[in-house]
């Protein structure tokens, strides 16, 4: 799930970074005090830049030979890059065991080894032997295990670090994101609702809620909470691109498709927004509009699958079905192991008869992808009217055991049960079916006209 933070790092360069810059250049003097080096050793290590990190505290060992302090951001380096053995060296060989970033160093170190135990111990008694900034202490060891994806153990400390302060908000961001990893979605849910409660006008906390709630099919809390970010930060394409999904989602359609409008004004991205409108249009039955989005996206990307299957569909509901196939082979040469776009294909070849075909097509389908209850009925049926009776029937079982709620299902199984001189499953799906819907039998026998009324009514 993406989500957003609500702090930022500030990567912009320091004056000192910028001078430093100007020293490599040739325009600046090249004396720096240890914590001046510190601060660039920090800035290039958030930007990524370790090799820039190793320069400098190789320069900085040049100017302060006896520095634990840069020794430190050497082990740290290491640490970054896997090298443990190295790191291990450093730290065991400087006076400063008990300096607040060393111990955090021990703690990375020993959990990137697998010696937990270790680190567990190491960090409970950091937070044991503080009498304040607890709740700080806690996120920055709760920061080493959510970098070692182990999100138990770094709910343990954020839950530590919110018993001591409840409001630092950083802090329940990390404690949400956590929850949402170890899928405990109401305790996210809750810790979100605490943020929003503190600081109402944090509009990546309602952008995280929504999230939560979009995935977990809560649309219309999802729609409340993209609403509230919006109201905060009306900019933010990414939240107003999750609003559009979610009116989708709840069928407003009219209101999905002016909100991927203002997206695509917002953020210039078309190319997908208009397949967006596509399927709105498509939905709302408006299959001509519907078709002009699609190919607004097709000028940009001649092999757009999602456009090209969206005009064949747009073609079926309007029967020219020849069109149609012509868009949905072109799917199927971009992507030969979409399913749906087999089934888009024997559609087209059912609207021109051609069923021997549409089998193959229906059958290759279900090939790549079994899961298709659907599928499976329409396969029946052409065996059906093959009068293909026992194959029948096994395709329309498999469709019920995946799925009992088709419609006519019980009462197409029926028949394909007498077609095969099983009377007694005959009946008992009839039954079945009977109970589902009152014409089931007038329909039963519309089909077999040659079976016994008496014998299967009594």
């Amino acid at each position: 799930m993406s989500r957003k933070l609500s702090y930022q790092m500030d990567d912009e360069p320091n004056d000192v970074v910028k001078r430093y810059e100007q020293y490599l250049a040739g325009k600046a003097g090249g004396y720096f005090d240890v914590e001046e080096l510190e601060s660039i050793v920090e800035y290039y290590f958030r930007n990524g830049r370790t090799k820039d990190c190793s320069s400098v505290i190789d320069f900085g060992l040049k100017l302060h030979p006896h520095s634990d302090e840069l020794k430190i951001k050497r082990a740290k380096i290491y640490l970054s890059v896997g090298d443990t053995s190295k790191a291990i060296r450093i730290l065991d060989s400087i006076t400063q065991n008990n300096e607040y970033e060393t111990i955090l160093l021990r703690i990375e170190l020993y959990s990137k080894t697998g010696r937990n135990a270790e680190a567990l111990f190491i960090a409970f008694t950091l937070i044991e032997d503080q009498e304040e900034d607890v709740d700080n202490i806690c996120l920055d060891i709760a920061f080493i295990f959510i970098s070692q994806f182990d999100f138990e153990h770094a709910v343990k400390f954020l839950e530590k670090g919110d018993r001591f302060y409840n409001q630092n908000i950083e802090l329940l961001f990390e404690l949400a994101f956590c929850y949402e990893q170890l899928r405990k979605t109401e305790d996210a849910i809750r810790i979100y609702q605490r943020i929003v409660d503190y600081e109402p006008y944090t509009s990546e906390a309602w952008f995280n809620l929504g999230q939560i709630y979009f995935n977990e099919q809560q649309f219309n809390e999802a729609l409340t909470a993209y609403d509230f970010a919006l109201a905060i930060n009306d900019d933010d394409s990414l939240t107003l691109l999750q609003k559009a999904h979610t009116l989708f989602q709840l069928e407003n359609y009219v209101e999905a498709i002016e909100a991927y409008k203002e997206y695509a004004e917002q953020s210039k991205e078309s190319l997908s927004t208009n397949v967006f409108i596509g399927e709105c249009y498509e939905k709302l039955e408006l299959y001509d509009e519907a078709i002009v989005f699609y190919n607004f996206t097709l000028n940009e990307e001649p092999e757009n699958y999602d456009a090209l299957t969206g005009i064949g569909i747009c073609l079926l509901e309007k029967e020219d079905y020849a069109t149609s196939l012509k868009y949905i082979q072109k799917a199927i040469v971009v992507n030969e192991y979409a399913s749906d776009a087999w089934v888009y294909l024997a559609e087209g070849l059912v609207g021109l008869d051609d069923l021997d075909n549409a089998l193959l097509a229906y059958l290759k389908s279900i090939s790549l992808d079994p899961i298709q209850p659907d599928t499976l009925m329409a396969i029946a049926n052409i065996y059906m009217d093959k009068s293909e009776y026992k194959t029948a029937l096994g395709y329309y079982l498999k469709a019920y055991d995946l799925d009992n709620t088709l419609e006519f299902i019980e009462l197409f199984i029926s028949v394909a049960f007498y077609k095969n001189k099983n009377m007694t499953s005959a009946k008992l799906y009839l039954k079945k079916a009977m109970a589902l819907n009152l014409d089931a039998a007038k329909m039963f026998f519309e089909i077999c006209p040659d079976a016994d009324q008496n014998k299967f009514l009594q």
